[in-house]
């Protein structure tokens, strides 16, 4: 075992731990309202029946709130782990810990294979380490599993690829699974297809193989059925349901818009510091030119050299940019933009490699890697902490208080900004307060539209009312809103942090 493998395995063991900590902590976060979505679907599942082609929400009121989603196999096996263990949120987050553990040695291997193993050690350093990969590897959220299934589709699909290893048509079918089951979990990382499709061409321009043998390649066709027919079968499914059950929704709808330059570069200060540090955004631009123009050693049969190994990452680089243009209103939720880590972390430890070929003293060298290690760690604290800001706290409590106070059958108007997490922890159903068609429709105009949108819910069922601290300026700011739900509901619970009214039964 050589001593970079070794350090691979010490810094794999540290990511795992630290994405263990606060494992159980409640869905508080600043992604509350997403956590609180999936944990809702896995709750259902448990509760109502493991019908799995059947996403369940807490937010459709009196409606069942099938709707559109990923492939839900992550909260469906948090359910079936609920029968054993009951219901925590260990449960569901422990599934990303496990899939981004299991990407670390593919990932690592996959870069050692093309520049060498003191590159694959900064890399998988960048990629255990990034603000944005801590917090998404500990989330029930699809994200950081999808990306893991990519880079382990991508390992075998190389591994296929290379052909003085002999590689067989397993490796193939290997990567077919792990990238079908990648897109069905998380649709966005079909991009994964550039980087593949890079590989693919490399393969087929070698002698005696040319391009057109590509499309006669009867593997290659079965790797396209597996990757892709079952993502094209399960969206279309999940599009139906959205179509045919109230509140007609589907997940990810909506987020191809072209926005504003100045919407773009709030993104792109996110990516530079939460999402990489610093740091990694810059070694990992001076890596994009570093692999343009880094020699071609190591050429051996199909074996992808070093600067063509770099034009895969170059790929997905550039179809991750024009993702997060398309996609642009998709991309103001910052864990879009998590398949940036890997490619950042490959780039920029290739710059490590080459600046550290400049440097001849080994004791400068030294000392500059534990510098670069030691400035990165510190902005990944100073960056990584943001994210577990309990900035939902007061809607769990509230949530928590309501399940006490409110009958189990009780439906549920939360003044909640959209974030579903009052319902959630409240084991309640109900609706967004405002809603439209069961999505949140954000402030009232005036009391005039906020005492119409409470009395049509109070129609159709609504017996409670709940403002958390972020709301509950409405009850002053609309004096007549406030007035009318003070004449027309009773307060059952009060503290500074939220509000619980019973509403008065409809007059028949």
């Amino acid at each position: 075992m050589t001593q970079g493998v070794r350090l691979a395995i010490l810094m794999s063991v540290l990511a795992v731990a630290v994405r263990l900590i606060g494992i159980n902590q409640p869905s508080i976060d600043n992604w509350s309202w997403r956590q609180s979505d999936v944990a809702a679907i896995a709750r259902n599942y448990f509760q109502g029946g493991f019908h799995f082609a059947h996403p369940q929400i807490d937010w459709a009121g009196d409606q069942p709130g099938y709707v559109g989603t990923e492939f839900p196999v992550l909260p469906f096996l948090a359910a079936i782990c609920y029968k054993i263990v009951g219901v925590h949120e260990w449960v569901g987050r422990v599934q990303a810990v496990i899939l981004f553990a299991i990407s670390l040695p593919f990932f690592f291997l996959l870069v050692r294979k093309f520049f060498g193993e003191i590159a694959a050690s900064w890399a998988l350093f960048f990629y255990s380490f990034a603000p944005l990969g801590i917090m998404a590897g500990r989330c029930f959220m699809p994200d950081m599993p999808s990306l893991a299934l990519s880079i382990t589709g991508l390992y075998f699909f190389q591994r296929w690829v290379d052909q003085s290893e002999r590689a067989r048509s397993t490796s193939l079918i290997a990567s077919a699974f792990c990238i079908s089951l990648s897109i069905l979990v998380k649709l966005p990382s079909i991009i994964i297809g550039a980087p593949l499709a890079c590989l693919a061409f490399h393969r087929f321009r070698i002698p005696p193989l040319r391009l057109g043998a590509a499309f006669r390649n009867i593997l290659l066709w079965t790797f396209a059925g597996i990757a892709l027919l079952p993502s094209a079968l399960w969206y279309g499914h999940a599009y139906q349901i959205a179509s045919q059950f109230y509140p007609h929704h589907f997940f990810g709808a909506g987020g191809v818009q072209i926005m504003s330059l100045a919407w773009y570069l709030k993104i792109a200060k996110e990516i530079v510091t939460s999402t990489l540090t610093p740091f990694v955004f810059v070694l990992g631009c001076v890596g994009v030119v570093v692999t343009k123009t880094c020699p071609e050693r190591q050429s051996n049969g199909s074996i992808p050299r070093p600067r063509d190994a770099a034009r895969m990452f170059h790929w997905w680089l550039a179809a991750m940019i024009l993702f997060i243009v398309i996609v642009g209103y998709g991309n103001r939720h910052q864990w879009y933009q998590l398949p940036l880590i890997p490619i950042a972390a490959v780039l920029a430890g290739a710059t490590c490699v080459f600046v550290g070929s400049k440097i001849s003293s080994r004791v400068v060298k030294n000392s500059l890697s534990i510098l670069l290690a030691a400035l990165f760690s510190f902005s990944v604290f100073v960056y990584a902490r943001g994210f577990y800001q309990p900035t939902a706290a007061p809607l769990r409590d509230a949530g928590l208080k309501l399940k006490t106070v409110a009958p189990s059958n009780a439906l549920v108007a939360a003044a909640d900004n959209g974030d579903p997490t009052v319902l959630y922890y409240a084991e309640r159903k109900g609706w967004h307060f405002l809603e439209k068609n069961g999505i949140y429709d954000g402030e009232p105009r005036d009391s005039a539209q906020a005492i119409v949108e409470l009395e049509e819910l109070r129609k159709r069922g609504a017996s409670y009312l709940v403002f958390t601290s972020n709301t509950l300026w409405w009850l002053d700011y609309y004096a007549q809103f406030g007035q009318h739900v003070e004449t027309t509901s009773s307060l059952v619970a009060a503290t500074p942090e939220f509000k619980i009214y019973q509403l008065d039964p409809v007059s028949k």
